[in-house]
């Protein structure tokens, strides 16, 4: 008899109730298996589902975070609202300050400039910036430099005296017994300031030599004179190497609009009263900004070219010449406007309009190709009459 495969015939009844028996627990211990194996696929489905779900959720949120600092740069009020908001950061004063002091994608102009308004809540971020630089075991030369750096100093006056007070009181609280009071380090901070200006700038002639220098500081720490051995030392330091302060980098709104992708003049559909208004367009860094007038500092709004739906939609009142128009609708942006409208253009300046496909957008706008067809006044359409520029094609690639 074939142990692995006994003929029936051959076995009791009690074998082959045996053989009947366990035959079923082999059929109920594969569905189990496969249960099993079907639990766990479904498992790692759900992970591949939250995996994918966060790193997206993840890449919204830097989206919104690039869109903040941006904003900021611009208007720094405005951009701590922003980011507030979109709960990106909390309304607590150190952590508001905490992210000036990281400076990430910040321009230091901009950190100045919130840092040097007199809200309530503005001097509370001060103190709490000032407070989040570590000045023990610095001479006041090393510490300044650090200060200094963080961010650039504005230009007013009272801001400037304002930031330099609550600078002292944190040097002096981080190295007590170096001065006797606070306007000892207030004093002795603008005239290595001073003196700083007069070593480095070369439109100044007369540079202050070291003795100059310890008379001007005479008296000044609570009417006695501070060791010429610790002026010695500041004044050295300084002429060594002078302070760096912060330029404004690429994140800075000259950089932002000086040499952009593509501008022009564009009609947009917009407004309480929705009337085509005439607005100047530029393109950078992936981002879509509106004016309107060439000579404004500041934008009307922002639109992040990186997440947007797109639809065409036939207007009546679509300004004469102009196409079938196409409304886009930026799922993150600054204005007054969850969408914007756009004529689509019917000139040979602009790659005609593809079937709007998902995909990457690419706006096109005057670009150096249409050199002598623009100027910044708007376009020249037949008949010498003047129409807006080819308002915005755009471009869907992808499947």
């Amino acid at each position: 008899m074939d142990l692995c495969h006994p003929d029936p015939a051959e076995l009791s009844s009690r074998e082959a109730e045996e053989l009947q028996r366990i035959k079923w627990h082999r059929k109920q211990l594969m569905e189990d298996i496969q249960k099993l194996k079907d639990e766990i696929a479904d498992v790692f489905a759900q992970i591949d589902c939250f995996e994918t779900a966060e790193e997206s959720r993840m890449a919204q949120k830097e989206k919104e975070l690039c869109l903040g600092r941006k904003t900021f740069n611009m208007d720094p009020m405005k951009g701590i609202q922003y980011l507030t908001e979109h709960k990106l950061l909390t309304s607590n004063v150190q952590d508001i300050a905490r992210f000036l002091y990281k400076g990430e994608g910040l321009n230091k102009t901009a950190i100045g400039t919130y840092l040097g308004e007199r809200d309530p809540v503005n001097l509370q971020v001060l103190q709490a910036f000032v407070d989040c630089h570590e000045f023990a075991n610095l001479n006041l030369v090393q510490a300044l430099r650090q200060f200094l750096w963080s961010f650039r100093l504005p230009g007013e006056a009272q801001k400037i005296d304002r930031m330099m007070e609550t600078f002292a009181a944190r040097y002096c609280l981080c190295n007590p017994g170096v001065f006797r009071s606070t306007d000892t380090c207030y004093v002795l901070s603008f005239s290595v300031i001073m003196l700083n200006t007069s070593l480095h700038n070369p439109n100044v002639r007369d540079k202050t030599p070291f003795e100059r220098f310890v008379s001007m500081n005479r008296g000044i720490n609570d009417g006695s004179d501070l060791p010429e051995e610790q002026l010695r030392n500041l004044f050295d330091s300084i002429k060594r190497e002078p302070f760096s302060i912060p330029e404004d980098d690429g994140s800075d709104l000259t950089h932002t609009f000086f040499n952009p992708d593509r501008e022009g003049w564009l009609l947009k559909l917009g407004g309480r009263v929705k009337t085509w208004k005439r607005r100047w367009f530029i393109l950078t860094d992936n981002c879509l900004y509106y004016f309107e007038f060439t000579t404004d500092k500041e934008p009307r709004g922002i639109i992040p070219l990186e997440n947007l739906s797109v639809q065409k939609v036939e207007d009546p009142k679509k300004p004469q010449g102009a196409g079938p128009a196409q409304v886009c609708c930026p799922t993150e942006a600054t204005g007054s406007q969850p969408s914007l409208l756009l004529p689509l253009p019917c000139s040979p300046l602009c790659t005609p309009p593809l079937p709007v496909l998902p995909g990457a957008l690419q706006p096109r706008l005057p670009g150096p190709e249409d050199k002598g067809l623009q100027d910044r006044r708007g376009w020249q359409g037949g008949g010498g009459q003047a129409r807006v520029l080819p308002d915005l094609g755009l471009q869907c690639h992808g499947a």
